[in-house]
């Protein structure tokens, strides 16, 4: 089956289906709109970013796919695939490898997807690779009122002297089984709860909307007010939505958020595809000092699948 890079002479198919696409990257389409919408499409022809798409097929019975990279992360995102209505379509597996292919040459060491859990596009990812590591629920807070106790002196943006107690929150709470998924915050980006630092949310923004998602230490208090108070004051906001993401392991929080008058939406299946693999014939270490009495080790290093 030939597949290829999305070029301009595929606008066409583009527009055909532009109305039935699943995007599988819900910040990105909460933030940045519509994947196959003017704004979408442009961002393909920047050639500094890592933003691919690919179509299979050509003609009547064309599939396309997008997949990003955000430079310096371990991890890609798959960001849609199109038509909606052919998830069943048995070429899909092989578009999806082509995709992981590409975020393989960018050197992430996994590749991320976003769906539904009601989706029938579970089949497809899983013969191409991909399992289900956590769930998500993304909340709408637009419209929560600021209660009466909750004060904006608390959050403030964070700062790189804080980023060590972020990451030891990071730890805290993530699974240790995800944290090679799902790495400690790097990048001085967010909001940061200063008084005891038991509370962080990171931040991505579009023109369209804004998703945060937070860290919220179980033993922290008051935090509906504090929830609230982040919403409320959230700096440059210009009426744009924002969201709430809440995975599997922080769902004691979703009491607080439907107490609040936030808006679910349906569950999701975070699933992933592991690009890198554990080398077995590694070097063995050239000597070991004749005082000490262990067996000599091997090296083993990281290698990326073609």
């Amino acid at each position: 089956m030939p597949i290829r890079s999305l070029d301009l002479l595929d606008i066409p198919i583009i527009t055909r289906y532009r109305n039935d696409v699943i995007t599988l990257d819900s910040a990105r389409a909460l933030t940045r709109g519509h994947p196959l919408g003017a704004m979408g499409l442009l961002a393909y022809v920047n050639p500094a970013r890592h933003l691919y798409a690919a179509i299979a097929n050509g003609g009547d019975s064309a599939l396309l796919g997008g997949v990003i990279h955000t430079r310096g992360e371990t991890f890609a995102k798959l960001l849609y695939l199109a038509p909606a209505s052919r998830l069943d379509d048995p070429e899909l597996p092989p578009l999806l490898e082509h995709l992981v292919i590409q975020a393989g040459e960018w050197k992430a060491f996994h590749v991320m997807a976003e769906v539904e859990e009601s989706s029938h596009i579970f089949p497809a990812l899983r013969t191409a690779g991909f399992s289900v590591y956590a769930w998500q629920r993304l909340w709408d807070v637009s419209q929560i009122e600021k209660t009466e106790s909750a004060s904006n002196q608390g959050w403030r943006r964070i700062n790189s002297l804080d980023l060590p107690s972020v990451q030891s929150l990071h730890y805290q709470i993530v699974p240790p089984l995800l944290h090679p998924v799902e790495p400690a915050p790097k990048r001085v980006s967010g909001f940061v709860y200063s008084e005891n630092m038991k509370a962080f949310a990171s931040v991505t923004s579009g023109m369209y909307g804004i998703v945060l998602t937070p860290l919220i230490h179980p033993d922290e208090n008051n935090v509906s007010e504090k929830i609230a108070s982040l919403v409320a004051n959230l700096p440059d906001r210009r009426g744009r939505k924002v969201y709430l993401c809440v995975r599997s392991y922080q769902t004691w929080l979703e009491p607080v958020l439907e107490d609040l008058g936030a808006q679910a939406t349906p569950r999701q299946a975070v699933m992933v595809k592991h690009l890198a693999r554990l080398i077995q014939e590694g070097q063995a270490v050239r000597s070991v000092p004749a005082n000490v009495n262990i067996q000599p080790s091997r090296i083993s290093r990281m290698d990326i699948e073609e």
